[in-house]
């Protein structure tokens, strides 16, 4: 069995003051979250977290706490399936809109597995803005190269061979 890993760090250290409690809880299960002085480094050795499992006294008192401050965060129903990156890179987006000091957040990652596969390896760069997600994987950028420099090669290119994603 191969095992597939996304290593990720998001840049920068997120200021403390700027993430709710409710934010912060939820991230923390997400990614690992380390204390950078007066802020938070987030990152996944093996990959951002699919599935947040949490007991209910924390996400109630979190959540207490956060109810006056605009996050997607905090809803009326709360329903943690982190498997599409749209969940935790929607939170790090209203952290950027609140923030006084953040103009934006990004975060690498490298796509790598056990086995050498031709589709288990790469990457993605995100960068999240106020108004904007924007992401690009390495076969997003061999596909830029090769529309520029080969601008045929799609009719060249043997069915097998998929680039990475």
């Amino acid at each position: 069995m191969t095992d597939y890993y996304t290593t990720t760090v998001v840049q920068p250290a997120i200021p403390a003051t700027d993430i709710t409690p409710l934010e912060r809880l939820l991230l923390s299960h997400i990614f690992h979250a380390q204390p950078d002085g007066d802020a938070l480094y987030f990152y996944a050795d093996e990959g951002p977290a699919d599935t947040v499992w949490l007991d209910r006294g924390p996400v109630e008192a979190a959540l207490a706490q956060s109810k006056s401050i605009e996050s997607t965060a905090v809803n009326a129903e709360l329903e943690l399936d982190c498997s599409d990156d749209s969940c935790w890179q929607s939170i790090f987006q209203d952290i950027v809109r609140r923030s006084n000091t953040l103009r934006y957040i990004t975060a690498v990652s490298a796509f790598t597995c056990s086995k050498m596969l031709p589709h288990g390896f790469g990457g993605m760069a995100v960068v999240i803005t106020a108004s904007d997600v924007m992401d690009k994987t390495t076969g997003d950028i061999i596909e830029d190269f090769l529309n520029e420099a080969v601008p045929d090669w799609k009719d060249q290119s043997p069915k097998s061979c998929a680039l990475p994603r």
